[in-house]
């Protein structure tokens, strides 16, 4: 897909434009005006392109920061990796995304972008109309911008008009103080209104696929307060927050299902790489709510591309195998008949086993995780991924890993999201991120409604994660309920909400603020340890390289289970060197020394020895 948003600088945007004579031929282009850019709906639209392409998330919900820099995935049981947030050694200069430099890329940068775009464009002659919708998406961005700080911080200045950049003025309104976490969800809430009220719920041109509609934007509504609903900012569960979201999630889902969003038909790779819309404007993948879209042209000088899929397919595809999931993260799927593979209420129709742990686990497992002996797609015309470990001597010593560059540190890959009927890609993918899929929507209304106690099995709770599990194609069980219990309470309902996110979000950059935004971080992960995979074949020397040569994919066709109970033996390995260990104060992060010895007028998080409180 080729990404309908132009990359450039702001003030030089309408210099990129080559069609724009109306315009152009006004004057000398080096002396355009606000006043010229904005009373022209071409370069308008340029300038509120440019506010996508600095703004829209990457794969697994990355925005730049912190967090995102140390990697999601690496603080929950998803990956492993090591770093200040696990380990318990975050202080106040560990999250910076505040920041303090006057930059456009950093997140007040953005915001004065933002800001600056609302101001000329109200002061410009376009028709009322086109002013609304240009400006509905703009405010939608300063929206995702203000909650993604306050997710972090809690309160923090708002800043809603372009400062001066120059004068007593100008430094005394740089000086604003944070104002109230509530007053930051209010200011989102506001702009996300103007959104839900001013743009389309489907736009009319194929070459528009990607933009904010009104669907989009009540679904982000309904991300934003549920989790102002959550424990994270309500320890007191005040339960009009949650009747709010319920509310907020309950419009987006009307408003979506009425214009063709809906779950996609399955869970696999086609979900990501079915894009694009249809000449009624609907989209080709109704999963797709919130989108970033990707090219994957080497000629486009707007080129917007992304390394996911070269990254992610094993090192035998071609890949760089840099995501690879834990055996934890492999043991939260459930098995076929949508039963815990282990623990209370575990599977009696499918026992697990270690020995064969990817045996009738539920589908999303297969399609998320790469393994020793799993299949990839068509373009190994059916050879298979192989992880294991062999002794090359015959005595029993030297052991090596059967791939051919360098192992996977856990034994397994992901291959959510990859293309696996294409080889190896260039750099340049054109696979579309999915920021908001409809699943999400779906839960995040099944939460509202289990916290409000709606807990009968027409109720949302039930309706939506049994929707969402008939997609991923677990058995219906002679009950109809696809694994889950009968009769639960609120508190079995969220847990059970809680895990089918952590299942059907894998590796979306969504179960670290999940865990965060219910308070979970320290009781699900401190004191654990997360673990590899170790599969070891039986033979060795001769023996194993006669194997490694051809019979083990034979071998794999005709028992895959056979194989691995005659030939493997399997193990785990401990991947962290100490106890994951977050700290209460990875609720609200402290605010680093640099933003205030900047602004004397910030006070820093009560969480982090300062007065100011981020429940207020």
């Amino acid at each position: 897909m080729k990404k309908i948003f132009v990359i450039t600088a702001l003030s030089l945007a309408v210099l990129s434009l080559t069609n724009c004579k109306k315009v152009l031929e006004k004057s000398d282009v080096g002396n355009f005006t606000a006043e010229q850019i904005f009373n022209d709906s071409t370069t308008v639209k340029l300038n509120c392109d440019y506010l996508y392409s600095q703004n829209q998330p990457g794969w697994f919900g990355t925005t730049g920061g912190s967090i995102h820099s140390a990697g999601t995935y690496n603080l929950t049981e998803e990956g492993q990796g090591s770093n200040v947030f696990v380990l318990g050694t975050a202080t106040i200069e560990s999250v910076t995304d505040l920041g303090v430099a006057n930059a456009s890329n950093n997140s007040y940068g953005k915001i004065r972008v933002i800001n600056t775009f609302l101001r000329d464009l109200n002061a410009g002659t376009l028709d009322l109309a086109v002013k609304r919708r240009f400006a509905a998406q703009a405010y939608f961005w300063r929206a995702y911008r203000y909650f993604e700080l306050a997710k972090l911080y809690g309160g923090v200045p708002l800043i809603l008009e372009p400062l001066n950049a120059v004068g007593d003025e100008a430094k005394q309104l740089a000086l604003t103080p944070r104002a109230k976490t509530s007053e930051v969800f209010a200011q989102v809430k506001r702009d996300l209104d103007s959104c839900v009220k001013y743009l389309p719920a489907k736009w009319p041109k194929q070459a528009d696929y990607g933009r904010i509609t009104s669907g989009a934007a009540a679904a982000f509504m309904g991300r934003v307060l549920l989790t102002y609903a959550s424990p994270q900012f309500n320890p007191n569960n005040d339960a009009a927050r949650w009747q709010a979201a319920y509310d907020a999630n309950k419009t987006a889902v009307t408003l979506l299902s009425a214009n063709g969003f809906g779950l996609y038909s399955k869970f696999d790779y086609t979900m990501w790489t079915t894009e694009g819309g249809t000449s009624s404007g609907a989209p080709l993948n109704p999963e797709a709510v919130l989108v970033t879209g990707y090219n994957n042209s080497t000629v486009d000088i707007n080129q917007n591309n992304n390394t996911f899929d070269n990254s992610a397919r094993p090192r035998s595809v071609s890949g760089s195998g840099s995501y690879t999931p834990t055996y934890e993260m492999s043991l939260a799927f459930p098995m076929l008949d949508g039963k815990p593979a282990t623990g209370t209420g575990a599977s009696t129709k499918y026992p697990y086993s270690l020995s064969t742990f990817y045996k009738n686990r539920d589908p999303r497992f297969n399609a998320t995780i790469a393994y020793n002996g799993a299949t990839w797609g068509s373009v190994m015309n059916g050879a298979r991924v192989w992880t294991y470990y062999y002794f090359s001597a015959s005595s029993g010593t030297t052991n090596r890993t059967t791939e051919p560059t360098a192992a996977s540190n856990t034994g397994f890959y992901l291959r959510k999201g990859v293309d696996e009927t294409k080889a190896s890609p260039s750099t340049f993918i054109g696979t579309d991120w999915i920021e908001i899929r409809y699943a999400e929507v779906l839960l995040n209304l099944a939460e509202s409604a289990a916290e409000l106690n709606k807990l009968g099995l027409s109720d949302e709770p039930y309706a939506n994660l049994i929707a969402i599990r008939r997609r991923a194609g677990l058995e219906a069980g002679t009950d109809g309920l696809y694994g889950l219990a009968a009769g639960m309470s609120r508190v079995d309902l969220i847990n059970a909400i809680m895990k089918e996110r952590q299942i059907e979000f894998a590796f979306e950059g969504k179960r670290f603020f999940d865990l965060r935004r219910r308070k979970l971080l320290e009781s699900t992960l401190n004191g654990t340890r997360r673990n590899a995979i170790v599969v070891q074949l039986n033979r060795s020397g001769t023996l194993a390289t006669d194997y490694i040569a051809g019979t083990r994919e034979a071998s794999a066709i005709t028992s895959l289970d056979n194989l691995y109970t005659t030939s493997f033996t399997v193990s785990l390995k401990v991947l962290d060197t100490q106890n994951i260990n977050f700290q209460a104060g990875n609720y609200f992060y402290g605010i680093p020394t640099a933003a205030i010895n900047n602004n004397i007028n910030l006070q820093q998080n009560n969480t982090w020895g300062g007065p100011f409180d981020p429940l207020q």
